[in-house]
């Protein structure tokens, strides 16, 4: 893998991209290399996997080429068009130099592997990324053009506000006019379902897994990232089984006074009952901090996950390196094919929640161990993020994947049957963070530290905020609260969105009090944007992109937050929204326990009224008064009782939020009057309000 960097309509542009490549240069140190002309400069650092043949490339039509890839199908596609590239890289080069820049899609769709390319012919610059997001590229527009591999190069240069490209995205900029405009590319899909019976589809199963492995290998010397769970240990059986010599990394915190990390006794087991190599990094108290103020920074975030992720994969990767491997494999995917989290199963639909984990996987999941690798001159293969696996795998029916609670079922009787260890096989899911201890290690050190959360310790090492996202609000706790949580793990929340159906019995948006966002808006000190729908089905989306677009534009929102627990129709659709706007989703709340989130909202301080009820064992006394634990009681009673959802997920009621920590002012209701339909039915018709200082 490489890194690559562009700069366009610069005078100084060669300046400038030496100055960001500078920022990345640990992506490649095999070479170095620029390209410069007519006001813009290409760059690459290569490392070498596949040959040592310098880019940036130029072609017959004088095409310029800089990637970062890996495609596996490149012998087979040269021998299809009867072409003679020297290596992958010079593959894609000749496929546009054959078809134009016009035929791009169908030249990604060929590709099968990894990728993050710029093609410059004439005028024109191509960015696109392999369908996932494997391989990164950020990239920035204003006067001048800039993308790079990762962010901190782009901001090196001055960029401002660089953005990643959607991976579902071909972005095409026209030097001349300056505009960029955007092609749309097609996802994976979960229909029509397979109909094979379970053994053959297992069967498939296993021969797809091989070969994704297979075309993986490398011929430079390579690792496993070790964990003693299914997945690695499925990659190690096959690897072995193929008669490769390779080791297995795990990494754990060792602590004082704390139990052994489950990571360490599965790794030390499977390894031996697989007879393949194992090396264990520990790392103590005293040495964390050294890695955190490394890591943080790299991955440019201080989400509390995503650095208790890293940390486990930089030192097993700093093993690997030491040992002079190029390569290593990850079992990274899997949870996301097969349904191994607990949204899995609760998801009403897993094969449409493993989408929604694909879909975002390119933010959560491949940056941060892209980069980690990179930094310790390794290359990341991911054979579970295998095209034609992954294609496969979405349409296996769901019963396969988890049945009586068990996840990732077809995976687990296809490792058994491949020889695995039963126990081994059936492991149950341990995100690394937790396996590894290194969660305990770093919530240790930040107690110690004298900070109240792992959040607020980890801002030491990077304190910009993570991501600028927008909030969809309706007035109701979950919004509020799913925006509150995103607050406090770092993400800059920049405005306020929110959708005023014409129509009550919208199947998209909340209409009770949503004239109170307004108040709610001005009383926390974000900005809102406001827009009007008609409410008709499906057609209400359009306003809600239209709204997100604004927002994108006018505050540079990358991303945006819903309040959605469990209503799979409305975050599907704001998901499919804004990955078609290249914005990032974020669910906070999504799947969480009811009786929980509702404690948990309460705890936190915020106050909060039911403005309208329809459901049996609700009445008008429910209505305007600020909810407490002990109603959180009496609704877990009304649950047990009548089966009443306790957070109010099956429309039960409807909440509007006039107080919280992230408040600056109080919501105070001057007049209101209480519309009653029946016993059970009433609303709460609020016809002054106004903000008052807090206490």
């Amino acid at each position: 893998m490489c890194g690559i960097i562009g700069v366009f309509n610069k005078k100084e542009s060669k300046k400038l991209a030496k100055l960001g490549l500078s920022v990345i240069r640990y992506r490649g140190k095999d070479a170095e290399n620029y390209y410069s002309e007519k006001g813009f400069t290409v760059g690459h650092c290569l490392h070498s996997i596949v040959g040592k043949a310098p880019q940036p490339i130029i072609n017959k039509k004088n095409g310029i080429l800089v990637s970062n890839c890996a495609i596996y199908n490149w012998k087979r596609l040269a021998k299809k068009y009867s072409l003679k590239p020297k290596n992958d890289s010079h593959l894609i080069s000749i496929l546009f130099e054959k078809f134009g820049i016009e035929k791009v899609k169908y030249i990604l769709d060929e590709l099968d592997g990894v990728y993050a390319f710029a093609y410059i012919e004439k005028d024109k610059v191509v960015l696109a990324r392999d369908l996932i997001g494997v391989k990164p590229l950020w990239f920035c527009c204003s006067d001048e053009f800039m993308f790079a591999s990762e962010k901190k190069a782009l901001e090196k240069m001055g960029a401002n506000n660089p953005v990643e490209l959607n991976p579902r995205k071909i972005l095409i900029y026209n030097m001349k006019n300056k505009k960029i405009e955007f092609i749309e590319r097609e996802f994976f899909k979960i229909k029509p379902e397979i109909k094979l019976p379970k053994k053959e589809i297992i069967n498939k199963l296993i021969v797809l897994i091989k070969d994704a492995i297979k075309k993986r290998v490398p011929e430079r010397k390579f690792g496993l990232l070790f964990s003693g769970g299914i997945d690695s240990s499925i990659i190690a059986l096959l690897l072995k089984n193929m008669g490769l010599k390779f080791t297995c990394y795990t990494s754990i915190f060792e602590g004082e006074n704390m139990k052994e990390a489950e990571d360490l006794k599965y790794s030390i087991m499977s390894a031996k009952l697989l007879d393949v190599p194992l090396k264990i990094v520990k790392i103590k108290e005293d040495q964390i901090e050294k890695y955190l103020k490394k890591i943080v920074p790299l991955i440019e975030d201080t989400n509390v996950t995503k650095v208790g992720v890293a940390i486990t994969l930089y030192a097993a990767c700093e093993a690997a390196k030491k040992d002079g491997c190029k390569v290593v494999f990850s079992g990274l995917g899997s949870e996301e094919i097969f349904g191994g989290y607990e949204r899995h199963k609760k998801s009403a639909n897993v094969n449409l929640e493993c989408v929604s984990g694909l879909l975002k996987m390119y933010e959560r999941d491949t940056y941060r161990d892209d980069v980690i690798s990179m930094h310790n001159n390794l290359e990341i293969r991911l054979p579970f993020l295998d095209k034609e696996l992954v294609s496969f795998s979405l349409k296996i029916p769901s019963k396969y994947k988890i049945h009586n609670g068990k996840e990732k079922l077809i995976l687990r009787e296809a490792a058994i049957s491949l020889g695995l260890n039963r126990e081994i096989a059936m492991r149950k899911k341990r995100a690394a963070q937790y396996g590894s201890n290194f969660h305990k290690g770093i919530k240790r050190l930040a107690k110690r530290s004298g900070f109240n959360t792992i959040s607020s310790y980890l801002r030491n090492f990077y304190p910009k905020r993570n991501l600028k996202l927008g909030a969809l609000i309706s007035s109701g706790k979950d919004s509020i609260y799913a925006m509150y949580v995103m607050e406090k793990q770092n993400y800059e929340i920049t405005c306020m969105i929110t959708i005023k159906s014409k129509n009550p019995e919208s199947f998209m948006f909340h209409t009770p009090s949503v004239d109170m966002v307004k108040l709610q808006s001005k009383a926390i000190g974000i900005p809102l944007i406001e827009f009007e729908t008609e409410g008709k089905k499906e057609e209400e989306l359009k306003d809600l992109k239209n709204a997100l677009k604004f927002a994108k534009e006018k505050y540079g929102i990358e991303g945006v937050i819903t309040g959605a627990v469990f209503s799979n129709y409305q975050r599907s659709r704001i998901e499919k929204i804004a990955d078609s706007l290249g914005l990032k989703t974020f669910s906070p709340l999504w799947h969480m326990n009811q009786e929980l989130e509702m404690r948990e909202i309460i705890a936190n301080g915020f106050k909060f009224i039911i403005t309208k009820i329809s459901s049996e064992g609700l009445d008008k006394n429910w209505l305007n008064r600020i909810i407490t634990q002990k109603d959180v009681d009496k609704l877990v009673e009304l649950n047990k009782k009548i089966g009443i959802n306790v957070a109010f997920e099956g429309g039960e009621a409807e909440t509007l939020v006039l107080d919280g920590p992230i408040f600056k002012k109080r919501i105070e209701i001057v007049k209101s009057k209480i519309k009653e339909e029946s016993k059970y039915v009433a609303e709460l018709i609020i016809e002054k309000a106004r903000l008052v200082e807090k206490n």
